[in-house]
């Protein structure tokens, strides 16, 4: 069977699943439509939580971004995979203590202000759509090569489907919906794996296979590509060649981002008890670790086999003048191209002036099994796993999106006499109106997908994570130095980075760390707009006033258990 029909197949037979779960677990009142009813089991909330996580960037994204950077990739692996740590053993379990499901709720509440509330459901609006804007593209990535439509179509087809069971199902519908779809994103990401590192290094696990020797030869993985890199004007594989504070700044701003981020947070307030939270926490800390610990070597393969498959020889030691055919399938979407310079009718791919290749990042881990010549259900299986994380993540981000809108804004503040049946209805609509500007946002990003969630990740560290953990820490902070701090970190962190992204500096020179401040990108200024944060809300704090004393005894309540300490005290 041909590849087009596997995907309608394959790709078609999931979309059904997903349907099918969300009218099955279709929302009746706010409450499901919030937390799904706050009766998850947390096996299944540890899943959806992954799901959730492991968005685009994750599955396609990050494998492409160390496949071409290498060592210097790995400031993804390790800001998202601690950010999830940081956020399960600091954050959750406290915020779900507190009792309230949104962000927005959360530093109403604590910071006992009306407009605390309105500055959170901004910034939060503000983080999903420039989250779901990478889910979007994602999709269309997709979409533009294994169904043959162009990237627009593509967004379109998937606002479609997320629109149904997001709108229709709310997190009830989200949260079954997202178990069945990590189920078929892990299946996905690994299945390819195991095949790849089987053929390159004979080993079937992966994890290992990445820091084995080629198979028939004595020479490691690791060495071949840093050989190959050398040669072919490429930086060394395994160096890098980020400074040591933009390589901090970005795995900082990543780690606190997560711990910031309000469609994960939601996440705890899906099952009954606070003790189920942790655990679920943990859960998809495994599940998580699966894939996170995959992507390195799903990035070697790639690299390695994407220079042999340009660069190769033949058995003469002749470059191949034949175009591979992965090349001919992707060059149809506009995502890879090729410039023959010397007119030789060759391709050649390099880090100096002979390349001749013009490859997007994100096609890596969709073409790897094209580029590995595995069965066409592999890839068809891979284009469904790439759909679900996508999908998984955008729908949770959507549920924000109408949530902050519908509760956090109207219910809340504005509109506090609507009924439930209104709430929701106005949660519908606005989940509606949010595809609307994701579709928009999907088609016309403001870069590749990984770079796009990166600066998400920035905006929420600039913004909600100094505000959430001086909420449960800091019993003083009050509502003035929140306000400010929320206000001064945003501001500074967007206007970074629209002036080296947007329209202020030319995409060349926006690329030249001479240009950033104290050398740190802006895929990493968070870490600076999260630490104007802190600084803003303890001057402001100071010569403002105190936080009431009933306040404080909640912050307190919040971290101590009811009657702790009393045995001592007799």
């Amino acid at each position: 069977m041909d590849l087009q029909t596997l995907t309608y197949i394959i790709v078609g037979a999931t979309f059904l699943l997903y349907i099918g779960i969300a009218i099955w677990a279709r929302a009746g009142s706010t409450h499901e439509f919030y937390v799904a009813g706050g009766g998850v089991s947390p096996l299944a909330n540890g899943m959806a939580t992954a799901a959730d996580w492991m968005s685009a960037a994750s599955f396609i994204s990050m494998a492409g971004l160390i496949s071409f950077m290498g060592y210097d990739g790995s400031v993804y692996l390790m800001g998202w995979t601690g950010g999830y740590v940081l956020l399960a053993l600091c954050l959750a379990p406290y915020l779900r203590k507190f009792g309230k499901f949104t962000v927005p709720d959360f530093i109403g509440d604590r910071y006992y202000s009306q407009t605390a509330r309105t500055v959170a459901v901004v910034c939060a609006i503000l983080v999903s759509f420039v989250y779901v804007a990478g889910q979007m593209r994602g999709v269309g990535v997709v979409f533009s090569r294994f169904l043959e439509v162009d990237i627009e179509t593509g967004v379109v087809v998937g606002m479609a489907v997320v629109f149904f069971y997001a709108v229709l199902g709310g997190m009830k519908g989200i949260t079954y919906t997202q178990v069945a779809q990590y189920c078929v994103l892990i299946f996905a990401y690994l299945v390819p794996a195991v095949f790849i590192s089987l053929m390159i290094t004979g080993n079937p696990i992966p994890q290992l296979g990445f820091g084995g020797t080629i198979e028939g030869t004595d020479t490691y993985l690791l060495d071949k590509l840093d050989g190959l890199s050398k040669e072919l004007g490429f930086a060394m594989y395994t160096d890098g060649t980020k400074s040591m504070i933009d390589v901090f700044a970005i795995t900082a701003a990543l780690m606190v981002g997560t711990a910031g981020l309000p469609h994960v947070i939601v996440r705890f307030f899906t099952v009954p008890r606070v003790k189920d939270a942790r655990i679920s926490a943990g859960w998809a800390l495994i599940f998580i670790m699966i894939l996170y610990t995959t992507a390195p070597s799903i990035g070697a393969f790639a690299r390695y086999n994407l220079i042999n498959t340009i660069n190769g020889a033949d058995q003469q030691g002749t470059l191949v003048s034949e175009t591979p055919q992965w090349i001919s399938n992707w060059e149809k979407t506009g995502l890879i191209k090729h410039e023959d310079k010397n007119g030789d009718g060759r391709m050649f791919y390099s880090g100096d002036e002979r390349n001749e290749m013009t490859i997007d990042r994100d096609i890596m881990v969709l073409a790897n099994p094209e580029i590995a010549k595995l069965p066409n259900w592999v890839i068809a299986l891979v284009a469904a796993g790439a759909i679900a994380a996508a999908l998984s993540t955008a729908a949770g981000l959507l549920l924000v999106i109408s949530t902050s809108i519908s509760h956090d804004l109207l219910k809340r503040n504005l509109m506090p006499n609507i009924s439930d049946k209104m709430e929701l209805r106005y949660a519908r609509g606005a989940a509606a109106v949010a595809i609307l500007v994701a579709g928009y946002l999907g088609i016309n990003p403001p870069g590749f997908v990984a770079e796009v969630v990166a600066f998400a990740f920035g905006l929420a560290a600039a913004s909600f994570f100094p505000a959430i953990i001086l909420g449960i820490f800091y019993k003083k902070m009050n509502k003035e130095g929140a306000i400010a701090g929320m206000l001064a970190g945003m501001v500074f962190t967007i206007g970074y980075i629209v002036y080296f992204k947007g329209i202020f500096i030319t995409p060349m020179a926006a690329n030249i760390p001479a240009n950033w401040l104290l050398g740190i990108s802006p895929e990493g200024i968070g870490t600076v707009g999260m630490l104007v944060n802190f600084i803003v809300a303890f001057v402001v704090s100071r010569f403002t006033k105190e936080v009431p004393v009933e306040v404080q005894e909640i912050v307190e309540s919040i971290r101590f258990p009811k009657g702790a300490g009393a045995a001592s005290a007799h």
